[in-house]
């Protein structure tokens, strides 16, 4: 790939720079590009900023990078001056609506990826930043990223709004989209823009949006163009909204997807196949930049983000889990795209001389832990399969634990290592799935006491919903954890995560949950409650009140029906105990308000409760029994 030409390719400095007197002293007179964070700059492979910037800057374009600036002005923004190429907006590792409000639609009062956690950037960031920049900049291209318009591309629901809004490329002044992860996407466009070519005059760039005027949109562009129902017809009608979704979810596979187009009011939104997978080396090449692990020293306080990934290492990206409440599918894909052992080693090795290292590696995964090294023999051809979920009873997936369990061996022996953990997330379908399980090694090694796993449910209809596994895989899994534990001095426990208010979750099915967790020995240190997040499943689902691949109806929880799931989450604690109470009389279950020992709440309040079902029978226009 072809450098930049306004300077001659240098080392990388310790920092990107944020300011024209760290330019200076590179020396860089202009940038090649500027990229628009809503977070702080922490120069860490797990934040954006960083890993794009780096990939960019290793292929010989210089970057700026202007964080979290103040959009009611302009000072921020004029700070860099204009790029040479473009402007590239990534809002943020976190989609802004979801990092500024909580699942109850409450304003947070910190953000973990500003300085002392104090909230620094505003709602729909990559909206706002990329009309400040198109104001005082309208001849630079922008360049929307990361996961808040990977995952609003197309016209979406929107919980905080509370309904259907444009393709974020739509609503901006933005050029292009890329979504995914993006280094390939971000490096093609900075190589083509280099050499002279605009936006939307040349081949499609897999992996990008484009925006087309309706006047100018020829289908002929794009070979196996699919056109879903317009945005005008999924505002309107739910039905057309699922079906849209699930023609565009089937289209997510960098070998098998088909151009997408959706016709907006005054645009063509036109999603390009996804981009291929990252070979290994390339893989490797990308994390083993020279990133200082640390906050920019600009600022004088800690990013509280920054803390718990310092010291962690990613070994693989993807995720075939097809969780339909995780957006992975839509932004990482299902395919694993895995590091190699001796590249992750030397990164292992490397963290023993930071400043700070306590001999703690505090996470070696991806989106799950262990799915490091697994594999399907369709996936470097044909990709993955578009009418399936990937499973473990698949025989073309290998769910051998042999190399994750190889690099966790190689990364104990690390000198200055003293021990590994897994903070990332489990897949005890896996664990249970692998004759050769290491469940073993993670409970001798890499947990401490409590191993977090996310069964989320038990009732049937619900996990099929969630495309979890059915509970009778965790009651495996438990079994073979509490073979694990004979004869331990010490013994280890199962934290488990489960959700509540889930689309098609009734409060008789969180009572079995209740149950389930009760006659197990099972709590939960946090609820779970489903917050919509664009483009899942489970979000379609909440919006719609359908299954979009089978339009079949789905069950939504909402309003005080949703609280009395949350309270069931956690029945134990007292203050949930009239909820409780409610939830147990309207599910017909008052036998569990009692002294016995299958009961959930004790009976000193049940006439309270009672009395409140008659209020919300009354509120609901029915007849007391």
């Amino acid at each position: 790939m072809s450098p930049g030409t306004s300077w001659m390719r240098k080392r990388q400095p310790r920092f990107l720079p944020m300011s024209k007197e760290e330019a200076a002293r590179i020396p860089v007179d202009q940038f090649d590009i500027i990229i628009v964070s809503g977070d702080a700059y922490v120069d860490h492979p797990s934040f954006p900023t960083a890993l794009l910037g780096r990939v960019l800057w290793e292929e010989g374009y210089s970057v700026g990078i202007i964080a979290q600036p103040d959009w009611k002005g302009t000072d921020d923004f004029l700070a860099l001056g204009a790029p040479r190429l473009f402007f590239a907006v990534a809002p943020g590792t976190c989609d802004s609506m979801v990092n500024n409000y909580t699942p109850a639609r409450k304003r947070r009062s910190e953000d973990v990826y500003s300085p002392g956690g104090r909230p620094r950037r505003p709602d729909r960031a990559a909206l706002v930043y990329s009309d400040r920049l198109h104001a005082l900049f309208p001849e630079v291209p922008i360049v929307l990223g990361g996961i808040e318009a990977s995952l609003r591309r197309f016209a979406h629901y929107d919980y905080w709004s509370d309904r259907v809004r444009q393709s974020v490329l739509a609503d901006s002044p933005a050029h292009l989209l890329v979504f995914g992860m993006g280094e390939q996407q971000i490096v093609e466009i900075a190589r083509r823009m280099a050499a002279g070519e605009k936006i939307g005059e040349t081949p499609p760039i897999p992996g990008t949006v484009e925006k087309v005027p309706p006047s100018g949109f020829s289908p002929g562009r794009y070979p196996g163009l699919l056109e879903i129902p317009s945005y005008s017809e999924v505002r309107e009608d739910k039905e057309a909204y699922a079906r849209a979704f699930a023609l565009h979810y089937r289209e997510q596979d960098p070998f098998s997807g088909r151009p997408v187009s959706q016709a907006h009011p005054k645009c063509v939104i036109v999603q390009n196949p996804p981009a291929p997978p990252l070979p290994t080396p390339a893989l490797d090449a990308i994390y083993e930049l020279p990133f200082s692990r640390e906050a920019h020293p600009a600022y004088d306080q800690p990013v509280p983000a920054l803390e718990p990934v310092r010291f962690s290492l990613t070994s693989h990206r993807g995720c075939f889990g097809g969780c339909s409440f995780c957006a992975i599918t839509h932004h990482q894909g299902r395919i694993i795209q895995s590091r190699s052992i001796e590249s992750l080693v030397r990164e292992a090795t490397r963290l023993t001389s930071l400043r700070g290292f306590s001999g703690v590696i505090t996470d070696v995964g991806g989106p799950t832990a262990n799915m490091y090294g697994m594999g399907c023999a369709r996936w470097q051809t044909a990709g993955a399969c578009p009418d399936r979920r990937c499973s473990p009873a698949c025989p073309s997936l290998s769910v051998s634990h042999s190399r994750f369990k190889e690099l966790l061996a190689r990364l104990r022996r690390v000198p200055g290592v003293r021990k590994v953990l897994i903070g990332s997330g489990i897949r005890h379908d896996l664990l249970v799935a692998d004759s050769n399980s290491l469940l073993s090694d993670l409970c001798a090694y890499h947990v401490s006491g409590h191993l977090k796993l996310a069964p989320e449910h038990v009732s049937p209809h619900v996990t099929d919903l969630m495309g979890k596994p059915r509970a009778d895989v965790f009651c495996g899994f438990m079994t073979a954890f509490e073979k694990v534990q004979e004869g331990k001095k010490k013994r280890q426990y199962i934290l488990p995560y489960f959700m509540s208010g889930h689309p098609g979750c009734t409060v008789a099915d969180m009572v079995a949950l209740a149950e389930f967790m009760r006659d197990h020995r099972l709590r939960t240190e946090q609820v779970q409650d489903f917050t919509p997040t664009p483009m899942t499943v489970s979000t379609c689902m909440f919006h719609t009140g359908l299954d979009p691949f089978s339009l079949e109806p789905v069950h939504v929880p909402r309003g005080r029906e949703k609280a009395i799931q949350r309270a069931l989450l956690q029945y134990w604690v007292p203050r949930n105990r009239p909820l409780v109470r409610e939830g147990l009389l309207l599910a017909g279950r008052a036998e569990l308000i009692g002294d016995g020992k299958k009961c959930l709440i004790p009976a000193s309040s049940a006439a309270e409760g009672r009395k409140r079902k008659g209020a919300v029978n009354r509120r609901a226009g029915r007849s007391p029994r």
